[in-house]
C-alpha cells in the first residue's frame, strides 16, 4: 500500500508539473529565410517551406489547446537581408489557425537571423520575470553574425525560468563562418543548437513531414498530458 501511495503521488507530482509547463506561453520563431524555398538533389522533394507548412497545418490544431502561443519569423520584409524580424502576434488562445494562415503566406527571402528572432522572442515573453517557452524551427545556421551560444548563456542568466527548443528541419550547414562566427567548422550540426543546450531545452533533427510534425508536438504542445489526464483550461 505504501508503494501505491508512494507510486500516486509521484504521479500526482508529475502531473502537476506538466501541467504547469504546459501552461506556459510560447512564441514559435520560424524560418522563413530564402533557403526555405529550396529543394533537396532529388527535384521531386518538396520546398522546405511547403513541407513545414503541412508540418504547421496538422499539429497547430491538436497542440493549441495546451497553451498561448505567439509567432515571430525571420528572412523576409527586411531593409537589409538581416533585417526581416516581424512578429505576427503575441501570444494568444486557440492560435493555431493564426499561425497556418500566417506561415502559409510566408514568402521565403532574406538571410537567417536567428538569434536575434530568438532574443526578441524572449524579450517579448517577459523572460526575466516569467517562465516562458520560445521553440525555433530552423533549416540552418545563423548567417548574420549573431551568436547563438552566447546568446543562450546570456538567456539562461536572466531569465526567470526560460527553455528555448530548436527545431532543425531538413538542416543545411553554413561553414562560411565569416557571418556565422560560432560555428564549428569540422561539425555537421547547426550552432542553433546552442540555444536549447544552454536553456535546458530539447534539440530535435528532422527530415521529414512527419518528424517535423513530432517535434512540434513534443515542443509546442503538451505529450505527456495524455498520460495523467485533459488538457489545462485555456484562459485569457
Amino acid at each position: 500500500m505504501k508503494t501505491a501511495a508512494s507510486l500516486a503521488l509521484s504521479l500526482t507530482i508529475a502531473a502537476q508539473t506538466a501541467l504547469a509547463d504546459c501552461s506556459t506561453d510560447a512564441m514559435l520563431v520560424f524560418d522563413g529565410s530564402s533557403s526555405m524555398s529550396e529543394v533537396g538533389f532529388d527535384t521531386g522533394i518538396s520546398t522546405r517551406i511547403d513541407e513545414a507548412r503541412q508540418a504547421v497545418a496538422r499539429i497547430m490544431p491538436q497542440v493549441e489547446h495546451f497553451r498561448r502561443i505567439g509567432l515571430l519569423t525571420y528572412g523576409p520584409g527586411g531593409a537589409t537581408s538581416c533585417t526581416g524580424l516581424q512578429l505576427h502576434f503575441l501570444p494568444q488562445p486557440r492560435a493555431g489557425e493564426r499561425v497556418a494562415q500566417e506561415i502559409g503566406a510566408l514568402e521565403p527571402s532574406g538571410l537567417t537571423p536567428l538569434s536575434a528572432a530568438v532574443e526578441q522572442a524572449a524579450e517579448v515573453l517577459a523572460y526575466r520575470s516569467q517562465p516562458a517557452v520560445v521553440v525555433l524551427v530552423t533549416d540552418g545556421n545563423e548567417t548574420c553574425g549573431g551568436r547563438p551560444c552566447t546568446l543562450g548563456r546570456a538567456l539562461a542568466a536572466a531569465g526567470h525560468d526560460l527553455t528555448v527548443h530548436v527545431i532543425g528541419f531538413r538542416v543545411s550547414v553554413d561553414f562560411f563562418t565569416w557571418n556565422n562566427p560560432e560555428q564549428d567548422p569540422h561539425s555537421a550540426a547547426t550552432v542553433a543548437r546552442c540555444l536549447a543546450d544552454e536553456t535546458g531545452g530539447t534539440f530535435v533533427s528532422t527530415e521529414t513531414v512527419d518528424e517535423l510534425v513530432e517535434a512540434l508536438r513534443e515542443t509546442v504542445g503538451c505529450p505527456l498530458i495524455g498520460q495523467f489526464g485533459t488538457a489545462p483550461r485555456q484562459t485569457g
